[in-house]
């Protein structure tokens, strides 16, 4: 008995920890091509976490989750992220606010703070484990990290859906979660893409770029 908590606290680990890796990922690249790539990686591995955490804690809703996961943002989301690549021809490096290399020291110290605040504050947690609650809280920083050092309105999208996964990797882990709070997120982000969808094509119509830099810059010189 023993033995098998200890395989499925370390296959839980393993896959936050491929999750938080990617999200890490996120700050090192400048392609959207690669950023998409990253975030789909992030779902897939998202949707085998819920699939395990279903199976250990014996919960429907969460192979549910896995289900939704999967379908909408492992494949449809992508599938629509680079159809908009190609029909816009965004191939060109995405312009930062930070060098690379600073946002990724940043991103080193904000993984940090969510050690230093989740463990000492998680000492009552049983199925979602001390380290799995700081490397949710991590990729949902992270996250936020790469929608603020990001120019690019699809780019910022991408880090707008890495921070919704380290929300959905902390959900997963807490046992009785209602599904209908989990797939009302999952509607929520969908809802909120194609808004924000809409958006993209409005600014690409007007203004004939997504840099939204270059879009300040146009506003500016109308003033």
């Amino acid at each position: 008995m023993m033995g098998l908590q200890i395989f499925t606290n370390s296959l839980a680990h393993f896959l936050a920890g491929v999750l938080l890796l990617c999200a890490f990922a996120l700050l090192s690249q400048r392609r959207l091509a690669a950023m998409i790539t990253l975030v789909q990686a992030e779902a897939l591995v998202l949707s085998a976490a819920a699939f395990w955490q279903g199976l250990v804690q014996g919960s429907d809703g969460l192979f549910l989750t896995g289900i939704i996961t999967l379908c909408i943002k492992g494949f449809l989301l992508p599938i629509a992220l680079r159809r908009i690549t190609r029909q816009f021809n965004l191939i060109r490096a995405v312009e930062t606010v930070m060098p690379v290399g600073l946002s990724m020291i940043i991103g080193v110290g904000l993984i940090g703070i969510a050690v230093m605040v989740v463990l000492p504050g998680s000492a009552g947690t049983v199925t979602l484990t001390h380290e799995d609650l700081a490397i949710a809280l991590s990729v949902v920083l992270l996250g936020l990290l790469v929608m603020t050092t990001r120019r690019n309105a699809l780019s910022q999208v991408i880090g707008f859906l890495s921070t919704e996964n380290g929300l959905v990797l902390a959900a997963i882990g807490m046992p009785g979660m209602p599904f209908v709070v989990e797939l009302s997120v999952a509607l929520l982000v969908l809802l909120a893409l194609l808004v924000v969808g809409v958006f993209v094509f409005q600014l690409r119509e007007h203004f004939e770029t997504l840099d939204l830099s270059g879009i300040e810059a146009i506003e500016r010189r109308g003033r």
